[in-house]
C-alpha cells in the first residue's frame, strides 16, 4: 500500500511538471550545424532550458537569406502554442507582422543577437556599433593615417550588419584612413573572397581590411594570400574557432569576440520571464572583447 501511494505522488509531481513546463522557441538565422557562432547560440539555450525545466523548440531556415522559411516556421510554432520566442531576424521587416501576432496573442517574444523593429521588444546581443568601432580602432593603430582600407559589409537588410558597417565606417573615417570599398558579401566565406578578389582588383595598394564577421574575413583571407598581399591587416568580428586559430597562426590580425553562447542562454532566461509574468531589461548587452594573437588561444 506504501508502495503505491509512493507511486501516485512521484506521478502526480511528474504531471504537475510537465504541466506546467513552459514551451520556448529559440528561432535563429542559420543553422549551428558549420557555424560555430550559431552552434554556440543553440548550446547556450540548451543548457538554459534544461536547467530551468523548459521544453525547447530550436528551428533555423537553411540559410541566412531564406527569409521566407523562418517566417514559416515562426508561423508553425505560434499555431502550435508556444510559450515564448527569442529570435533573431534573418529580415527585422518581414518577420515583424508574424511577431505582432504572436505578442498580440500573449506569446512574449525577445529579440536575439540581431535587433528588430517590433515596439517594446527587448533585445539581447552585442552592441555592433560599439564592436566595430572597437575593429576599427586597431586598424586605426595598425596602418598609417591615409591609407586605403576597405569593409566588407554582412545583409544590410539586418540591423546588425547596418550597426558594424556603421560602427567600422565612423571609426576609420574619424582616424584619417582612405575607405576605398564598402562592398556586401553576405556573411557567407565564398563570396567574402570573391568580393575582396575583386577589391584587390580595383585597389591593389590597400593596407587593411574590416571584415563584418569571420566568415567573410577568411575568405578575405584566401583572396589576399592568393595575390600575395599577406600584410595586409585583416579584422573580423565573431571570434569563432577558425578564425581565432587564423589569428594565432598570424593570418588574420585581429576578431572581435561577442559571446554567442549567452544570447541563447540569455535569450530562453528572459523569454522564460517573460512568459511568467516577470519584467525584463530593454536591453541586456552580452559584451565584446578584441581579439590578438596574445588571447586568441581562449577562444580555440
Amino acid at each position: 500500500m506504501k508502495l503505491f501511494v509512493s507511486l501516485i505522488t512521484a506521478l502526480s509531481v511528474l504531471f504537475s511538471f510537465s504541466a506546467f513546463s513552459k514551451t520556448i522557441l529559440v528561432s535563429t538565422k542559420g543553422p549551428g550545424s558549420g557555424n560555430p557562432f550559431w552552434a554556440a547560440v543553440e548550446q547556450g539555450a540548451k543548457d538554459a532550458a534544461a536547467e530551468l525545466g523548459v521544453d525547447l523548440v530550436i528551428l533555423s531556415p537553411p540559410q541566412e537569406s531564406d527569409v521566407m522559411a523562418q517566417v514559416n516556421q515562426l508561423e508553425d510554432q505560434i499555431a502550435k502554442g508556444v510559450d515564448g520566442i527569442a529570435v533573431a531576424p534573418t529580415d527585422p521587416s518581414a518577420v515583424a507582422p508574424i511577431l505582432d501576432e504572436a505578442i498580440a496573442a500573449g506569446i512574449p517574444v525577445v529579440y536575439i543577437d540581431t535587433n528588430g523593429i517590433n515596439e517594446g521588444v527587448t533585445f539581447i546581443g552585442t552592441n555592433n556599433i560599439n564592436g566595430a568601432k572597437l575593429a576599427a580602432d586597431y586598424i586605426c593603430g595598425k596602418v598609417p593615417k591615409g591609407s586605403d582600407v576597405a569593409i566588407l559589409q554582412g545583409m544590410i537588410t539586418q540591423t546588425t550588419g547596418q550597426h558594424r558597417a556603421e560602427g567600422s565606417h565612423k571609426g576609420l573615417t574619424e582616424c584619417g584612413l582612405n575607405i576605398v570599398a564598402e562592398l556586401p558579401a553576405n556573411w557567407d566565406t565564398a563570396q567574402g573572397m570573391s568580393v575582396m578578389e575583386d577589391i584587390i582588383t580595383g585597389n591593389p595598394n590597400i593596407k587593411a581590411v574590416f571584415a563584418s564577421n569571420d566568415n567573410m574575413a577568411l575568405g578575405a583571407w584566401e583572396a589576399l594570400e592568393s595575390a600575395g598581399m599577406t600584410d595586409v591587416v585583416l579584422v573580423g568580428f565573431d571570434a569563432n574557432p577558425d578564425a581565432a586559430a587564423s589569428v594565432a597562426a598570424g593570418k588574420m590580425s585581429a576578431t572581435v569576440a561577442q559571446f554567442s553562447y549567452n544570447m541563447g542562454k540569455y535569450g530562453v532566461e528572459n523569454a522564460l520571464k517573460l512568459a511568467n509574468g516577470e519584467s525584463i531589461p530593454d536591453n541586456i548587452d552580452t559584451g565584446t572583447v578584441l581579439v590578438t594573437k596574445e588571447n586568441a588561444a581562449d577562444f580555440m
